[in-house]
């Protein structure tokens, strides 16, 4: 028998191990698998069981059936690119064309899912090395497609995709960066929703959600293309958002692009200097008193029921959208528009009461809110768990345009030592940009107010910024008069105001300053002791505008700049001086004639501190002057006549930091700021809310009556008869010490002082060096 025969008896030896298998000859055949066991089996009658029992036994396709249609599909999908991108060369454009139209942001949502269209950018990455300049409608298709409203793979896929794109085709950088600026921006939100929304998620999508996804692919190419930042920076500048535009415009786009700086900290100063920049062009347009706007009821004040944009929902701005639309319509006519460098404005004719008082309220809105994230910015920026957290004075109201998600990020990795060295970094930062636009920008109210602050972080950015102000008022011979006085305005009124400088620096100041005057003087003498003739006004506007810086110093702080008696019984009734403040007597009695040159609100309050401290006696010369400018007397030099029309402006109506009065961002002023109330003599304890267009018609109404009963009581009293009398003098104030004085007589010191408003009655043109 043949051993290989099924009969042979070979076949039916037991195994040696393992279970026992009986002996058969002949097996059952397997039946065969065919594709037709997967089709679909016909849907069963109402009630068939046996229908139903062989759709529960339908096999389930697994995880490789679907791996493996899922290839299958992207092979696909590259075959039809290759082929569409190959026509397009040969100038074929059917395929390419349909290609392009997948990414039609119309039909996104449609037609097309967001599964395929994941499919279409996982085949395009296969083939980016064959994109040429004739594929660029392609790639501009796939830039413009509303990616941020769809579902996360999606995300994940073109974020992934674009960084590709970039790093195989740098020439559409500019492209991609353009739309990424224009993403952050508030009305894009609106026009990806026209475009299509995603597909299905949990919880709504949320402009926060959509600004993340730019900044996730802005951080995330960053880190592929280092030389992002110098393509990136105009864009952010032609994106930014015009002054006209909503409030809510300008804060979203702020606050998109101050994060910006968080990861490209090479952009963050340039960016800090455009929205500085760009909040100085809407402070300048705010010369009207706080007071007013809220006595008309337009003021908002910050009510706990705003809103955050960043928390509304894609596709609930529908009458957003429509307001801003309409109010960019009513801009455009132009007719309202006054800007920094045309300062006619409406000047000339009397505009429209409640227009102006709603163009007023937005600008007053706009400033505060930048201003409040500019704040919140820097005490944010270097905040660290262990060392001392920058906070604000007193704990700021939560504003509508505070991100929620800011008080969750985790604290700074950084230690303290790095944490200061970046705060001096962006101290330096912030003082260039006060050098290069704050200081040579006239009538600015509210901005200067951040280096205010940011100085009283520490006490060597106190110093410096001191430094840098004296440096330009008496050191700087080849920079313009202008800036010298506003340099000198600006030292005075912070060292008058800043709660943070201490005696020792005022008093530094006042040292510096005198023997400027001292110098200044001897140069004078010595001019005319030779017989030359004296120079013109301006020659001395800088040695006016240093006088008043003294005359309001020595307002505010007349306390810190006494000297202690050696010996206790020689100070009664007495008070002792600084030396360098001798040079005070002869300014104010010298042929400049300092009284009548500065400004009349601070030449009153300094004649009335001098005489009430008992340091000097000013209002024989004040009553002379005023005299003068009626009768001039025959030997009176002819440069003492007020000529120079930027002086005046200059000294009169520029006090940079005056009251703080915006609700949102005034908490992190409060505690830093001195109030005249705090410093004020005796019955002087008033706001500083004057307002100096009526104290100026109280002048016109009493100076006739006035100036009779002033005479009178000068020329009958002396310096020491402060307190024994009541004398009406020039600008309506009254020399304290009368039991008869009543309120409406009392304007007090500190009314003046509030009327030191940089909106004076009667606008001047003035044009600051550039």
């Amino acid at each position: 028998m043949d051993p290989h025969s099924r009969l042979s008896q070979f076949n039916q030896r037991t195994p040696k191990s393992g279970p026992y298998m009986p002996t058969a000859r002949f097996t059952e055949q397997q039946p065969k698998i065919t594709i037709e066991k997967y089709a679909k089996s016909p849907k069963p009658a109402s009630g068939d069981a046996d229908g139903f029992l062989s759709l529960a036994q339908r096999p389930i396709a697994t995880n490789s059936r679907v791996r493996q249609d899922v290839q299958f599909k992207k092979a696909m999908f590259i075959a039809f690119v290759n082929k569409a991108l190959q026509e397009k060369l040969d100038g074929q454009s059917k395929d390419f064309d349909d290609l392009v139209d997948q990414f039609n942001p119309r039909k996104v949502g449609e037609s097309a899912t967001s599964s395929q269209l994941r499919l279409w950018i996982l085949a395009l990455s296969h083939v980016l090395s064959r994109l040429e300049r004739r594929h660029s409608p392609l790639v501009e298709a796939i830039v413009n497609l509303p990616w941020t409203t769809m579902d996360s793979a999606f995300v994940k896929s073109y974020t992934v995709f674009i960084g590709m794109l970039l790093s195989a085709r740098p020439e559409y950088l500019s492209l991609v960066l353009s739309k990424i600026a224009q993403g952050l921006t508030y009305q894009s939100g609106l026009q990806a929703l026209n475009a299509g929304g995603p597909e299905s998620s949990a919880t709504p999508l949320t402009r926060n959600v959509v600004y993340d996804r730019l900044h996730h692919l802005l951080h995330y190419l960053l880190s592929l293309i280092p030389t992002l930042p110098s393509t990136l920076h105009p864009l952010l500048v032609r994106n930014f958002p015009h002054k006209r535009q909503s409030q809510v415009a300008q804060v979203t786009y702020i606050r998109n692009v101050l994060r910006v700086t968080e990861y490209c900290s090479e952009l963050a100063d340039r960016i800090l200097a455009l929205i500085i920049d760009r909040a100085l062009q809407i402070d300048v347009e705010i010369q009207v008193e706080l007071e007013e706007l809220e006595e008309d009821g337009t003021l908002d004040n910050g009510d706990v029921f705003e809103f955050d944009p960043f928390d509304v929902v894609v596709g609930q701005e529908g009458d957003d959208e429509e307001s801003d639309a309409e109010q960019e319509d009513g801009d455009s006519d132009g007719s309202s528009d006054v800007s920094t460098d045309d300062g006619s404005g409406n000047s000339d004719g009397e505009p429209d009461l409640p227009a102006n008082a709603r163009h007023m309220h937005d600008m007053v809105n706009k400033l505060d809110s930048i201003l409040k994230l500019i704040f919140d910015h820097f005490n944010r920026l270097h905040y660290i768990t262990e060392a001392v957290v920058l906070s604000p004075p007193s704990t700021p109201r939560p504003s509508a345009f505070s991100s929620p998600v800011d008080s969750l990020r985790s604290p700074s990795p950084l230690s303290a030592e790095s944490v200061r060295s970046m705060r001096t970094a962006q101290f330096h930062t912030l003082l260039a940009i006060f050098d290069r636009a704050i200081i040579r920008t006239f009538k600015s109210r509210y901005t200067q107010f951040l280096i205010f602050w940011y100085s009283s972080l520490d006490p060597e950015f106190n110093d410096l910024f001191q430094g840098l102000l004296v440096e330009k008022a008496l050191l700087g011979q080849d920079v313009p008069a202008v800036t010298r006085a506003a340099a000198a305005s600006y030292l005075a009124s912070f060292v008058s105001r800043a709660q943070f400088v201490d005696r020792d620096a005022a008093r530094r100041v006042i040292n510096v300053l005198c023997t400027f005057l001292r110098s200044h003087l001897d140069v004078f003498d010595s001019i005319i002791q030779a017989g030359q003739e004296p120079p013109g006004m301006a020659h001395h506007s800088v040695f006016y505008a240093i006088a008043q810086a003294v005359f309001l110093i020595f307002c505010f702080r007349w306390r810190d700049l006494e000297e202690d008696f050696d010996d206790a019984d020689a100070c009664r009734g007495r008070k002792k001086w600084m030396v360098e403040l001798n040079v005070v007597q002869l300014v104010i009695t010298s042929p400049l004639n300092p009284l009548k040159v500065c400004s009349p609100n601070v030449v009153m309050q300094f004649a009335r501190v001098a005489q009430a401290t008992d340091f000097i006696y000013c209002y024989s010369i004040i009553e002379a002057n005023k005299r003068s400018e009626y009768n001039p007397s025959p030997g009176s030099i002819p440069l003492l006549h007020r000529s120079t029309e930027f002086v005046n402006a200059e000294l009169h109506t520029f006090f940079p930091f005056d009251p703080y009065k915006l609700p949102r961002s005034s908490s992190y002023i409060e505690g830093l700021y001195r109030e005249w109330s705090s410093v004020a003599i005796g019955g002087d304890e008033e706001s500083d809310d004057g307002d100096v267009e009526e104290e100026e018609d109280d002048d016109e109404d009493l100076e006739d009556e006035d100036e009779d009963q002033a005479g009178a009581g000068l020329r009958a009293g002396s310096p020491r008869d402060t307190l024994a009398m009541t004398t009406l003098v020039s600008g309506g104030l009254r020399i304290p010490g009368s039991s008869q004085m009543t309120n409406s007589d009392a304007e007090g010191l500190g009314e003046s002082f509030g009327g030191m408003s940089i909106s004076p009655a009667q606008p001047m043109s003035v044009v600051m060096a550039s």
